[in-house]
């Protein structure tokens, strides 16, 4: 305890920036947790799809979706989901998984298609790149 005084008082900013990037760390996934979709891990993703024959929805851009996405999936860019959204189907019962990058843009996906009466919307936690550091197979095919 003693050690950590010293090095708080020897390197008070650096501290704060630790306690600042905690902070924001921790607001990211409260403001994640607290949105209306479900984060899914890559395997609950697997089950909904084979289970349930869920739609999978990619708001990338159409060149990233270009360079790699999930088998299946339907590309519809975060900002043209009000315009497209037919293009997921009529039945608004049948769940729908949306995925981006990272995780940070579908949860917005995901709030409109709820909002336009989509009823069992989810996201991939952590984005195609969660996806593929589980092992999971993309394909370039449209």
């Amino acid at each position: 305890m003693q050690q950590f005084l010293e090095f708080l008082s020897n390197h008070p900013l650096m501290f704060a920036a630790l306690a600042a990037v905690l902070v924001a760390l921790v607001i990211n996934e409260l403001h994640g947790n607290l949105r209306g979709a479900k984060r899914l891990s890559p395997a609950d993703v697997v089950r909904l799809i084979n289970d349930q024959d869920a739609v999978v929805l990619d708001v990338r851009t159409g060149a990233d979706f270009k360079k790699g996405h999930l088998l299946g999936a339907v590309n519809i860019p975060v900002n043209r989901i009000a315009e497209r959204h037919k293009e997921l189907g009529k039945d608004r019962s049948r769940p729908v998984v949306a995925y981006c990058a990272l995780g940070s843009a579908a949860p917005a996906a995901t709030d409109q298609l709820a909002k336009l009466g989509f009823e069992s919307v989810y996201v991939l936690k952590g984005g195609i790149n969660n996806w593929q550091q589980a092992g999971m197979p993309v394909t370039t095919k449209s």
